[in-house]
């Protein structure tokens, strides 16, 4: 099994309610593809507690193989999430992967 983590952090926002407005809907499109991707077996968005760190978002996600996170990261539905939801409010990223 691999464990892929994706972390973000979002552009400035008018007001505090605008970016939690915008997290929640990036998690609830994220945690839909759970049923759209069958390579995709746990998927998982938190967001950060602690004002003092610099990434607001986090997503987990469980795949079988290095192949299935390919395969999940190029689907259709992925990619419309990440490109017409995160991509617009996204100032950084970072991503590890591991096997477990």
């Amino acid at each position: 099994m691999v464990r892929h983590i994706v972390m973000f952090k979002l552009i400035p926002f008018a007001t505090p309610a605008e970016k939690q407005t915008k997290l929640n809907e990036i998690k609830t499109a994220l945690e839909a593809l759970k049923g759209k991707i069958d390579v995709l077996r746990m998927i998982r968005v938190d967001f950060n507690c602690n004002p003092a760190e610099a990434y607001d978002l986090i997503l987990t996600t469980e795949l079988d193989t290095l192949a299935d996170v390919n395969t999940y990261a190029t689907h259709p539905e992925h990619v419309a999430v990440s490109k017409g939801l995160i991509g617009p409010v996204k100032a950084d990223r970072a991503c590890v992967d591991y096997e477990f």
